[in-house]
């Protein structure tokens, strides 16, 4: 199917709000939070109309765009997606309008605290700079994020890749709360977003290198329109499936790694992942969720975008080297989380744990473990975006992170808790919520190739189980402790933000197939593609 440019005003939509969003004048302030969360809902519709367009089973990219952008280069702003970038798509624009409501206060200042539940800084209503720069930033971060989905240009994708750093680096470092018993002067938010930025533009550069190297290959191979080399991805993919493109085995390690190690610290894997803790903490958690649940979904959705079907014997090839990392990722993130005395900390150390799961399946290199690993992007994205958000909440109310602060909170807040047990309880993979199919498919996907990384892998539900309970109940069970008698239940936009976070959990639960129907096609594509070039 051949889009009528709506692939192109979904990541504009976005952009543009960002702009307007900015040059708003001083006396019109207030109108930005609101103007940036009308833009969220448009570029949301937009989405659904991609969705309810899109033919499950059909092309394998439809909605496609394409026009000349560097004709010299054989580069073009080609756009198209199939069912991998669909439900990411759909998990980037759905997310944006929550996350604006939950930091609806967030950004009063270089300054502020940044809670979770919006209540931002002394400084939300009255520093129009950063009231603006941060929803705008949010929103820059989301367009480029959904150009990488929707890229079919691998240059194209490259530049909106490492473009994303640029807003996300001042979220970290702009926008935030300080630690507790630290003066919150910046620095350590500054440290965090320096180490994040020198992390992944290490990893571009040498992503960049391999992309100039495989370029010279096309060119050599005469790919371009008219001769000459290519960036187009599917042209690529198509002369590695048909054998014109012919990279030499140990070249062709080389480039994958180039591709893979941008795309393991995105993700982040071990161990590449040390970044992710602090820039987690560091940012307003909004926009932590955003960084985990959208942007960090990019370097997952590459490896099997990019780094399988342009290198599929090397990814063949390096497969028990990464599952290896994988399965290190999995029990290190989650024994780490159960160290932590510090929730939000803890959280994105559990992150990292699913993340290796998310890779395990993708090189394991079966239909179940790809297909399980893509609902997984979104049922974590789901799950994450839940406990981090009603942690936050949680947080701000008591100005402190340290689980030792907290006790007996259910009795005094039994929504938020209610919520935070739920989300918990899909972080752990319960069974009837999103992340238990997604889990129990890379479970059985990998178990075939590699049963010893599989049950190891298992690690990941004992991990979870230990440090979601223990935590909830030193956090909301017995007494109430000094200091939370009173802390206030959800507010009714708090509940607005997790409700549809909590459904959706449980929709995708029971009834998971509708997701499966759109991603299937589209990951059985890839790994015929690499068993086919492994012969």
């Amino acid at each position: 199917m051949t889009g009528p440019g709506l692939l192109t005003a979904l990541w504009l939509i976005p952009l543009l709000g960002a702009v307007v969003v900015v040059v708003l004048p001083k006396s019109a302030t207030r109108a930005a939070r609101p103007l940036a969360l009308i833009t969220s809902l448009l570029a949301l519709g937009v989405a659904i109309a991609v969705a309810a367009g899109f033919e499950a089973g059909g092309e394998q990219y439809q909605w496609v765009e394409s026009r000349p952008w560097i004709p010299a280069f054989g580069a073009t702003y080609s756009l198209g997606v199939d069912g991998v970038a669909l439900v990411m798509v759909l998990l980037a624009t759905a997310l944006m309008p929550l996350l604006l409501l939950a930091g609806w206060r967030d950004g009063g200042g270089s300054g502020s605290s940044g809670g979770a539940d919006g209540a931002g800084g002394s400084g939300g209503d009255t520093d129009s700079r950063h009231a603006q720069a941060y929803p705008a930033l949010m929103l820059a971060t989301q367009a480029l994020a959904l150009v990488t989905f929707l890229s079919l240009d691998v240059l194209l994708f490259y530049v909106a890749f490492e473009a994303m750093l640029i807003p996300l680096y001042f979220l970290i470092g702009m926008f935030g709360g300080g630690e507790k018993g630290a003066r919150d002067d910046g620095t350590w938010r500054s440290r965090a977003a320096v180490r994040f930025l020198i992390y992944n533009l290490l990893g571009g550069l040498v992503m960049l290198a391999a992309l100039i190297t495989l370029y010279a290959y096309t060119a050599a191979a005469d790919l371009g329109p008219g001769g000459g080399g290519t960036f187009d991805h599917r042209v690529i993919t198509a002369a590695v499936a048909d054998g014109s493109l012919q990279i030499q085995p140990g070249a062709m390690l080389w480039l994958f790694a180039g591709f893979t190690l941008a795309f393991a610290i995105k993700a982040p894997l071990w161990p590449f992942h040390s970044w992710l803790p602090g820039a987690a903490v560091a940012a307003t958690p909004a926009s932590a969720v955003l960084m985990m649940a959208v942007v960090d979904k990019v370097g997952t959705f590459a490896m099997l975008r990019y780094s399988l079907p342009l290198f599929p014997e090397a990814a063949r090839t390096a497969a028990p080297v990464i599952i290896t990392l994988a399965v290190i990722s999995v029990i290190y993130g989650g024994l780490m989380a159960i160290a932590q005395s510090d929730m939000l900390r803890l959280i994105a150390y559990a992150s990292i744990s699913h993340f290796g799961f998310i890779v395990l399946g993708i090189f394991a290199g079966t239909t179940q473990g790809a297909a399980g690993s893509t609902l997984y992007m979104v049922n974590h994205g789901l799950a994450t975006a839940a406990l981090f958000l009603v942690t936050g909440f949680l947080v701000h109310r008591r100005r402190t992170r340290e689980i030792g602060d907290y006790g007996g909170v259910q009795q005094v807040a039994p929504v938020l808790a209610g919520v935070f047990l739920i989300a918990g309880l899909a972080t752990l993979s319960l069974p009837g919520l999103a992340p238990f199919i997604s889990e129990f498919l890379v479970f059985v996907g990998t178990f075939g190739p590699y049963p010893v990384a599989a049950v190891l892998g298992t690690a990941t539900f004992v991990l979870a189980a230990v440090y979601v309970l223990w935590t909830y109940q030193r956090v909301f069970g017995g007494p109430v402790k000094e200091g939370a008698a009173k802390l206030p239940d959800l507010s009714t936009r708090e509940r607005v933000v997790l409700a549809p976070l909590v459904v959706a959990l449980v929709v995708l639960g029971f009834f998971p197939q509708p997701a499966l129907d759109v991603i299937d096609p589209a990951v059985t594509a890839t790994v015929t593609h690499v068993e086919g070039a492994a012969r």
